[in-house]
């Protein structure tokens, strides 16, 4: 296997610093001067979304090709393509800011720190504890020089010793999700790649935060770490995070992995996440009725696996009709708890791409066309942000008192760590309040209605 092979970047039709949206979720970009009304959709909060797409991408691609390089798998080169193509992403939003030459200056130390990475599992594989340490020591020089270039770059709004802090986590991260894995830890293995994407957020608010603040006229003055950009970060954290999972968990599927069951307990723990938030507010009844709704689609999901794996067309086009029923009912969901903020069909049209991308990625991966299925990888990593925009954006109109704050909820710490802060999830949390009973209402209508088909 070559190691370092020279890879080719995959397309991406997403602008760099302003992230394309889908056109079923998207919120209004119009009017980003007006501060009179309360807004997902500022410069400065594309600006975060845009890097926290990127940078949590990249932890969850990191794991990912790690693993495909420790079982010698044959679809590790793609999987290391679709790293790369990230790295590309990111240098053209870091070259958008600070110009080609930081571009190039940045692109260098990015690769090169994932070549360590790429040591590290080498060595591992080899059985080699010294080439394994001095993978670890090249990351320790890494970050301490990476940490002066973000610290220099951002005319020292970053700190390097805290910076410095922070990508020590992001390296115990990476190296722990790994390590578990090539022992069969595999629960912790996947707690450790669901605390690497989680962290990369703190990242994206730290680092936008610091951007903004550098260049107040090319962000029109606005914040990233205002309530509603929070609330748009914490939805684009969930439900990005449930496509990356969900396609990983059928993967294992469909390979028959030993780790499969771990692998969907990760994608699973996304899915209480989203239910414990539902069920703050609405209570235990509503979070199970939210619960159901939601693992039930993920359970299509498996059921297409599972046809595929047994070569049932048959039992592959009753996984889509399932999935065509689920979008429909959901879709209506979604228009009665934003009071028509979502509409339905067109919210129905950006699930359909979901369900799209997620089994285009799986039946290219078993088909073998490894290039189609980690361009689709990212395609339905990326349409969540857009959901997430559409959504945090239906909230905040429905209830923009609960957002009305344009100051900064709170400034990030320097070491740009995790997303501790709750203050994003607590406001979404308080605003779903105010639509229980159209969305208690919604869900028994659905449930009866499917009941009486």
């Amino acid at each position: 296997m070559n190691w370092k092979k020279t890879f080719v970047a995959l397309p991406l039709s997403a602008a760099l610093v302003i992230p394309t949206a889908s056109p079923a979720f998207a919120d209004d970009h119009g009017n980003h001067t007006n501060m009179d009304k309360v807004t997902v959709s500022t410069p400065a909060a594309d600006l975060r979304a845009t890097l926290d797409q990127y940078l949590s991408e990249h932890a969850y691609l990191a794991v990912v090709t790690m693993q495909k390089g420790v079982q010698g798998a044959e679809d590790f080169e793609e999987a290391a393509g679709a790293l790369e193509a990230n790295t590309q992403d990111l240098t053209g939003a870091i070259a958008s800011v600070y110009g080609e030459e930081a571009g190039k200056q940045f692109n260098d130390m990015w690769s090169e720190h994932i070549g360590y990475f790429v040591d590290y599992v080498k060595a591992t594989a080899e059985d080699n504890e010294e080439g394994r340490q001095e993978a670890l020591n090249n990351l320790d020089n890494y970050r301490a020089d990476f940490s002066q270039f973000l610290e220099t770059a951002t005319d020292e709004r970053l700190e390097a010793s805290a910076l410095a802090e922070g990508l020590q986590m992001h390296v115990n991260q990476l190296i722990g999700a790994f390590d578990n894995y090539e022992e069969g830890n595999f629960d912790e293995a996947y707690e450790k790649l669901r605390m690497s994407i989680d962290h990369m957020y703190g990242v994206g608010k730290g680092l936008s935060t610091a951007i903004t603040n550098q260049f107040p006229d090319k962000f029109e003055n606005t914040s990233p770490a205002t309530p509603a950009a929070d609330l748009r970060a914490d939805l684009n954290h969930l439900l990005s995070e449930h496509a990356a999972l969900a396609v990983l968990a059928m993967q294992k599927g469909g390979d028959g992995a030993e780790d499969f069951e771990e692998a969907a307990g990760a994608l699973n723990n996304n899915t209480e996440d989203l239910t414990a938030a539902i069920a703050s507010v609405y209570g235990e009844e509503a979070g199970e009725q939210f619960n159901e709704m939601w693992s039930e689609h993920i359970g299509f999901f498996v059921d297409y696996v599972q046809a595929s794996v047994n070569e049932d067309d048959q039992a592959k086009e009753q996984a889509l009709t399932a999935l065509d029923g689920y979008r429909k009912d959901f879709s209506e969901f979604l228009d009665t708890a934003t009071e028509g903020g979502l509409e339905a069909e067109n919210t129905a049209e950006g699930l359909q791409m979901h369900v799209n991308q997620l089994t285009g990625a799986f039946d290219n991966y078993i088909e073998g066309d490894f290039d189609m299925a980690y361009e689709e990888v990212r395609k339905a990593y990326a349409h969540m942000y857009g959901v997430g925009e559409g959504l945090s954006g239906a909230i905040v109109n429905q209830n923009p008192e609960m957002f009305a704050s344009d100051m900064p909820t709170e400034m990030p710490k320097t070491g740009m760590g995790g997303m501790s802060e709750e203050g994003g999830l607590n406001a979404w949390m308080i605003a779903f309040a105010s639509m229980a009973a159209a969305l208690a209402a919604v869900v028994v209508g659905v449930r009866r209605k499917n009941n009486q088909a």
